[in-house]
């Protein structure tokens, strides 16, 4: 996505930092990865109240939510499953253990975000486990604009947020949050059901102190709340229920940051918790809960020899996962209490020497579960000039089989498989690109193959448990972007994706389609401000894509028609602090399904009010 201010000429514009791509910040057009990344004037001119919705206009990204807005939202980019996506909220790895090592994007709402960093591709030997499809890093920018909102609308949609920044000498410190809330709508479409809606709360902090120029403190904390109803199954058939999820989820981490002549030396220490907790009819049903606490440290050096110049990183960190299950249903029977540990080490070497930058990176994890990993990457920029440049890598990138995947239980359909081993994938991509004053374009085509997959496994016993699969699974793919500041008012990006995925269980079968990835996928996404008003719209193509419906006997795999998803925001000032605005989802009102038997949302429309702070 570009990052131009709508309202500065694109001459003058400064250079856009990514922040995941290597283990230091580098300038986006010096990367040969492929990232998006939404700056906060977007992401308030669209006015999305959840992130996942933005998500799903970056390129190679699939969304599919379980229902009404707030259910249970996966996430897969370029064909990975949804826990194969790493995120990090402000620098903090967030995705949840008790609940299957999936980021929780049901719960993220955009309060907690002023900036999106998408990196495509695996990561691993960056950032480690996870990192297969690739790497999200939500973060807050100093820079975005302090301000209050309230809105509401159709489906008893309400939220209420805002944020603010403060410097005083050489301390800063920044604050933002929000609530919101809908009652939906009956996700089952059973006759007299009940509506299922949400409610979700998120706030994050950042405080900030320089002692010097070369020394920098920081501490950054968040946390998200959700509540959630669902209809989920009576005698093995989906139906209208009173199921409720209460989810908890909340991290604090510091680091210390020190820069003198080419080297830098970081030091950090966070720790996550979260809860998840499901009732029926109000009664307490079962329990999971996770906790991982983390350190780390980097040491980097720059330095040139002759033409070339040299960045070297070495990097270690550690971490400790625990997690407990607790029932009722089940007397107790599901009980867990687990805990497992991993230490890490990683060295990256980047050189640039005039048109050419290269990168190349491995990492060792040493698990305390499971046999130890080694991953690589390596890539190349090569600018061709005139706006050209052409670009390659390969990368590899590992997951650890989830607590519920290696100990689950559950006596009358699941059991665990505590001898499972990491996935483990294996990719390269090549791309062209052209970038010259307001025009940028990139088309890029990429492969990659997923060993050891952990897949569902049906026993005699009519439970079913988890192994790894000793096919190979495959994906590939084409991406095209464009992105063009038209005028100082307005800036156009447009995507196209095209994805093969297919999943190979056993070495003998044949390959099938993988589930609920559309082949096809795009958008079209227009923002900008104009004297008193700013605007906002998009436009996203999800193609058809397979599910299994599991409400018949034998399930039956079917396929899911794609749609066009189109929304829009319009603001308009009416003075120097106030603003009205109103915002339309969904606005072609398509009837769709993202998983088979769940009801989404028709059109909806809301207003609200806007105050800017300074």
């Amino acid at each position: 996505m570009p990052l131009f201010l709508a309202d500065t000429p694109a001459a003058v514009q400064p250079p856009t930092v990514v922040v995941t791509a290597e283990r230091a910040p580098e300038q986006r057009e010096r990367t040969a990865a492929s990232v998006s990344i939404v700056d906060s004037k977007r992401l308030d001119r669209l006015g999305e109240p959840l992130l996942s919705n933005v998500l799903r206009l970056l390129p190679s990204v699939a969304v599919a939510t379980s229902g009404p807005a707030g259910s249970i939202t996966e996430v897969r980019i370029r064909g990975a499953e949804a826990n194969q996506t790493l995120l990090f909220i402000d620098g903090i790895r967030a995705n949840d253990p008790a609940a299957g090592n999936v980021p929780r994007f049901e719960l993220v709402g955009a309060d907690l975000a002023d900036r999106i960093e998408l990196v495509r591709g695996p990561q691993s030997a960056l950032w480690g486990s996870e990192a297969i499809g690739g790497v999200i890093a939500l973060s807050s920018d100093a820079g975005a604009s302090p301000q209050l909102s309230v809105e509401g609308g159709s489906f008893g949609f309400a939220r209420a947020g805002g944020r603010t920044n403060v410097t005083q000498g050489n301390v800063s410190a920044s604050v933002a949050g929000g609530v919101q809330r809908a009652t939906g709508i009956d996700s089952f479409g059973a006759p007299g059901g009940d509506k299922d809606g949400y409610a979700n709360l998120a706030l994050r902090t950042r405080v900030e102190w320089r002692p010097s120029d070369q020394l920098t403190f920081a501490a950054t904390s968040f946390g998200v709340s959700g509540r959630s109803a669902y209809d989920g199954y009576k005698d093995f058939v989906h139906a209208d229920t009173a199921d409720v999820t209460r989810n908890r989820l909340g991290a604090i981490g510091v680091n210390a940051d020190w820069r003198e002549g080419g080297w830098q030396v970081t030091a950090s220490a966070s720790i996550l918790a979260s809860r998840n907790r499901n009732l029926l009819a109000g009664d307490f049903v079962n329990q999971t809960a996770g906790e991982r606490r983390s350190v780390g440290f980097q040491l980097a050096r720059e330095l040139t020899t002759g033409a070339v110049h040299h960045r070297f990183i070495l990097a270690g960190d550690a971490d400790k996962e625990r997690f407990t299950a607790s029932d009722a249903v089940y007397s107790g029977a599901t009980g867990q209490r687990r805990s497992r540990a991993h230490e890490a080490l990683t060295a990256e070497w980047r050189a640039e020497a005039g048109p050419l930058t290269t990168d190349m990176a491995v990492r060792r994890d040493a698990f305390n579960r499971f046999k130890d990993a080694t991953t690589f990457r390596g890539s190349a920029l090569l600018s061709l000039g005139r706006g050209w440049a052409l670009t390659g890598s390969y990368g590899e990138g590992i997951a650890q089989p989830t607590f519920f995947d290696l100990y689950g239980f559950f006596p009358d359909s699941f059991v665990g498989n505590p001898n499972l081993k990491p996935e483990r994938s294996a990719g390269w991509e090549a791309g062209i690109r052209y970038a010259s004053g307001p025009v940028s374009v990139r088309a890029t085509i990429y492969r990659q193959r997923l060993h050891d997959e952990i897949v569902d496994v049906f026993l005699p016993t009519f439970q079913s448990t988890t192994a790894n699969a000793t096919g190979t699974s495959k994906r590939a793919g084409l991406e095209l972007e464009g992105e063009w500041q038209l005028s100082p008012t307005l800036r156009l990006a447009a995507n196209y994706a095209y994805l093969k995925a297919s999943e190979r269980r056993d070495a003998l079968d044949r390959p099938v389609q993988e589930l609920r990835r559309p082949k096809h996928s795009g958008s079209l996404v227009l923002d900008g401000q104009k004297q008193r008003w700013t605007y906002g719209a998009s436009l996203a193509l999800v193609g058809d894509r397979r599910d299994t419906d599991f409400d018949v006997f034998p399930a039956r795999t079917l396929t899911l028609k794609g749609y066009w998803l189109a929304g829009a925001r319009i603001g308009y000032q009416l003075n120097k602090r106030v603003q009205l605005f109103g915002r339309v989802a969904n606005a072609f009102d398509r009837t769709y399904q993202d998983v088979v038997g769940y009801r989404t949302e028709g059109a909806s429309v809301d207003a609200g009010l806007r105050i800017g702070l300074r």
